[in-house]
This record gives C-alpha cells, sequence and structure tokens, in this order.
C-alpha cells in the first residue's frame, strides 16, 4: 500500500472542494494538492445556478469552464404579482465540473471512490489504511451535525425532462409560487435547458426534513401537464434536503465536523443562511484559500475558523427572517413574504442573493406593515439568534 505525501489534501470533491482544487491549480501550480471524493465522480449528481452579480468580476474566471447554459433574464411568479427582472442567470451542470478538474489536475492526484476513516490537520487515513500526509487538510465533505443548528429545512426534487415538443420558454422561472401551497412554502423552479428540455424542480420551505420523494414527482407531473408539456423520458434526477439556520451553536457545529480540521463548504456553515445557497461562498472561499502563502494545517484551521465567525456573524439579520418565515407566518401563507419581496429593488434582491444586503437594504425589507401577524413578528425578531 503506497502512503502518499502532498502539500494540501483536500476532503470532498463536491463543489466547494472542487473549486478549491481548481484555484488553486491556477494560482498555486507549484503545490501538490491531492482531492479525494468517496464517489466515482467529482460533484456528483447536481445542478448548481447562479446570477452573474452573485460573483465578482475579479473571480469569474473560476466559474466560466464550468457554465453549461445561461440566460438573460429570470423570472418570478406570485398569485398577486409576477415580475421579469435583468441579469444573467448560469448553470453548472455536476458533469461539467467533474470534466473540468480532470482536465486541470494529474490524474495520480485525484482518489475517487475512497472512503475516508480519520482526518487530522495533516493527516487523512482511507479505510483500509492508505495514509496520505499533507501539509494541511481541508475537510468539504457536506454537512456537519445540524442538531448544533435552530433550523428549518428546503425540500427538494428536481428532474430534468426530455420533451416530446419544444417549449416557449426563454428564461428561468426562479420561484413559481402560484402552485398550491403545501408544507409550508412551495414553489416550482423550472429552467429551459435547450428548446425541448426542461429542468423543474419541486421546492418547499418546510418546518420538518422528512422527504417525500414520492410526492415531490408526482407534483412535477402535475405541474407539466398544467402548462401542456409532453414528459417522453426523464433524464437525470435529484433530491436534497437543506438547512435553513435561524440561530444555535456555531462552536458545536464546527466541532462536529472535524474538530480542529480546517474546514469549507457546507460543513463550515459557509452558505447563504435563506436560500441555502452556497456557491457564491464557494467561490470567495476557494479563491481566498488559493491567495494564502501556507497552507500549514493549523494556520488553515485558526483561518478558516475566524471566516466562519464573521460569517456567522454576517449572517444574524437572515437568521432573523428565517426565524420570521418560520414561526411569525402560518403554513400556506408565506409565499406572502416572498411575494413583497419582490417587489422591492432589483439591486436589492441581487444584493440579497449574494449574502451582501447593505444597512439600508436591511432597513428596506422590514420597514412597513410586515406580511406576518405584527405580535409574532416581533417575537420571533426578539427570540434566541
Amino acid at each position: 500500500m503506497e502512503h502518499i505525501k502532498c502539500d494540501l489534501a483536500i476532503v470532498g470533491g463536491g463543489l466547494s472542494g472542487g473549486l478549491i482544487a481548481l484555484a488553486l491549480a491556477r494560482q498555486r501550480p507549484e503545490l501538490k494538492v491531492v482531492l479525494i471524493e468517496a464517489e466515482k465522480h467529482f460533484g456528483g449528481n447536481h445542478i448548481w445556478s447562479f446570477f452573474a452579480s452573485d460573483i465578482a468580476a475579479e473571480d469569474r474566471w473560476l466559474t466560466a469552464p464550468l457554465v453549461t447554459y445561461g440566460w438573460s433574464g429570470n423570472e418570478v411568479r406570485f398569485p398577486g404579482h409576477s415580475r421579469i427582472l435583468d441579469g444573467i442567470y448560469y448553470s453548472i451542470e455536476s458533469e461539467r465540473l467533474d470534466e473540468v478538474i480532470r482536465a486541470a489536475i494529474p490524474a495520480a492526484n485525484l482518489l475517487t471512490g475512497k472512503m475516508v476513516k480519520a482526518v487530522s490537520p495533516r493527516l487523512v487515513v482511507l479505510e483500509g489504511g492508505q495514509r496520505i500526509n499533507a501539509g494541511g487538510v481541508i475537510d468539504c465533505r457536506g454537512p456537519g451535525d445540524v442538531h448544533h443548528l435552530d433550523c428549518g429545512w428546503q425540500k427538494f426534487t428536481g428532474q430534468l425532462l426530455q420533451l416530446s415538443e419544444p417549449h416557449d420558454l426563454t428564461r428561468p422561472i426562479i420561484m413559481d409560487a402560484t402552485v398550491d401551497q403545501h408544507d409550508g412554502y412551495r414553489f416550482v423552479y423550472v429552467l429551459p435547458f435547450g428548446m425541448d428540455k426542461l429542468f423543474i424542480e419541486d421546492t418547499y420551505y418546510a418546518d420538518r426534513p422528512e422527504h417525500d420523494r414520492r410526492r415531490y414527482t408526482q407534483r412535477i407531473a402535475e405541474y407539466t401537464d398544467t402548462h401542456g408539456w409532453k414528459v417522453e423520458r426523464v433524464l437525470r434526477e435529484e433530491s436534497g434536503v437543506l438547512p435553513v439556520v435561524m440561530g444555535g451553536d456555531l462552536d458545536s457545529y464546527w466541532a462536529s465536523g472535524s474538530g480542529r480540521v480546517a474546514k469549507a463548504g457546507a460543513r463550515g456553515g459557509f452558505f447563504q443562511p435563506v436560500t441555502s445557497y452556497s456557491l457564491p461562498d464557494a467561490v470567495r472561499t476557494a479563491t481566498f484559500i488559493a491567495a494564502q502563502e501556507d497552507m500549514d494545517g493549523d494556520r488553515l484551521h485558526m483561518m478558516m475558523k475566524r471566516r466562519a465567525d464573521t460569517h456567522w456573524a454576517d449572517g444574524k439579520y437572515y437568521r432573523m427572517l428565517n426565524r420570521m418565515m418560520f414561526r411569525a407566518s402560518a403554513t400556506g401563507e408565506r409565499y406572502k413574504i416572498l411575494e413583497r419581496f419582490y417587489r422591492m429593488d432589483a439591486d436589492l434582491i441581487s444584493r440579497f442573493y449574494a449574502g451582501q444586503s447593505t444597512a439600508m437594504d436591511k432597513m428596506r425589507i422590514v420597514s412597513g406593515k410586515p406580511p406576518v401577524p405584527v405580535g409574532k413578528a416581533l417575537r420571533a425578531i426578539r427570540s434566541k439568534k
């Protein structure tokens, strides 16, 4: 059994780990970086989408090779309000992430189908006993123990559908909340992939994490029937349950991930609290790490923990909004919060998605009569952060 030595070991080859590896391959090619993934392919089975405004201009070199689809403009639909918003919207498919990683990084440094038994700041032990001795380790394996967090849940099932005839959509529908409301706040998300393909996702902001894939796929079929789209076959399907954080103990969550090992992605708590949207933070983290001179494991841990603490502090306002959504609004009425939000200034909406709301944005979002009972809204605002 051959043991491996490297400058940096990245555990987890999903979005966050893959972007860190790609950023280092571009910015620090002299480093030996080993990327370890439990599955046979990097990126899993996912489609990640983002607004062009989510990514700083100086960082777009990292996402540009990964984009598989792009559109000008997007649409939202609510019972009392519909709107078309300007701006570019992009999607990345996990197959493309896998392809770009394999083209940019030597095959000997890519370990797939490898289960990790243990990690420390400078060591990764694989099942079977193979050891990877590294100057530093970053753990990107997905969420830690969410029991340390106070959460609602974003649940979804999405299908890429081959249609028998062309559809008439020219832009994504980011939220279609004109559908029947179930299990909290429900909306349908639609991406037009070519003339005769649609990616349709049935999404819920719910109080509990239980996921009913069969029911969600049935509702996708009902949605396509309503719009007259004839489905030939399902090309791919993905499902997920993501935490929508209202509060909790970041230190305990961080420690649950892998102790004093540097963490990124969901493992480190790097996602937008309201949307559970991880790509903008994954890009910022990747370029930040690639700019560091020293990849020492202890230094990486301290540096990333400070970054997580700052991210958590910056998310206080968004966690308060989550408490208003989950605790101040009745099930079936939550869509009114988003309907009101989407009447606001387009630049404010863009900054919100990027997790970079200004002080004025925050005041504007909560000003005026709230679309929830005032007493419940005040109790949610004052409840534990």
